[in-house]
């Protein structure tokens, strides 16, 4: 069972996914979602409409 309990920004300024992944708390970076199924999606739609929003602004680098 995997529930999201928000997000938070390391002293780097990196963005960190709090999860509860059967009972124990794991945080993940934004482009290692895909490292671990399920996380992405019980994320919020206002979550990943902002993780789309990233990507965008950084592939036009």
């Amino acid at each position: 069972m995997i529930k999201y309990l928000g997000t938070k920004k390391t002293d780097t300024g990196a963005t960190m996914y709090c999860f509860n992944v059967n009972g124990l708390r794991k945080e993940v970076r934004e482009f290692d979602l895909k490292m671990h199924p399920g996380c992405y999606d019980v994320l919020p739609q206002a979550v990943k409409d902002q993780i789309a929003k990233n990507r965008q602004w950084l592939s036009k680098a």
